[in-house]
């Protein structure tokens, strides 16, 4: 093998390399949720707003356990309210009671660059491996309130604002008018 084809090997070599490790870093950069155990009857799949009992291990890329629910009881996850980090709760869309799932989380949609020091390091992907307990739906209530009471309150922001100012509008001509009335009064005394 001659000096040119020796560099050309190794060229291909290096974009070779370079491209396998842009591919690797995308990604780390999406959510990958891959289904463990899935039950033969899966009649209910999670939507957002549903309350999701489950038992999770959580790692970092290298294997090291930064948290686990199986020493104590389930947590409860309500999906929609941000009770875990963001890459979890996505993965917890779309599964059913006795699934078990296993998610790699990048970094900006777990602890993000500042991490959660010092279990979790800055930028830190992770992977979390959940089993599902139980899916409770939404009941018509739950779903009024999630959905509709947000609403009614911006709505009332804008109202109590006007009131107030309504109010101090008020407030601070009768305080002119209350002055005008007194200049009057001694302005014909004289």
């Amino acid at each position: 093998m001659n000096f040119s084809t020796m560099r050309c090997s190794g060229l291909l070599l290096l974009a070779a390399l370079t491209c396998g490790l842009a591919l690797a870093e995308d990604a780390a950069e999406e959510l990958l949720v891959e289904t463990l155990v899935k039950p033969e009857t899966c009649d209910v799949l999670s939507v957002m707003g549903d309350t999701l009992q489950i038992h999770y291990t959580g790692k970092l890329m290298d294997g090291k356990v930064i948290d686990t629910s199986l020493s104590r009881d389930p947590l409860v996850v309500e999906l929609g309210k941000r009770t875990v980090i963001t890459g979890l709760e996505q993965s917890l869309v779309g599964v059913c009671a006795g699934q078990k799932i296993k998610a790699t989380i990048p970094a900006h949609l777990a602890y993000g660059k500042k991490g959660y020091p010092p279990t979790i390091p800055g930028d830190a992907a992770l992977e979390f491996e959940v089993e599902v307990i139980s899916v409770s739906q939404q009941t018509p209530w739950q779903k009024m309130v999630n959905d509709v009471f947000p609403v009614v309150c911006l709505a009332l922001v804008p109202t109590l604002l006007g009131l107030v100012g309504l109010y101090l509008y008020k407030k601070a001509n009768a305080q002119k008018q209350g002055k005008k009335k007194a200049k009057d009064k001694k302005s014909k005394k004289k």
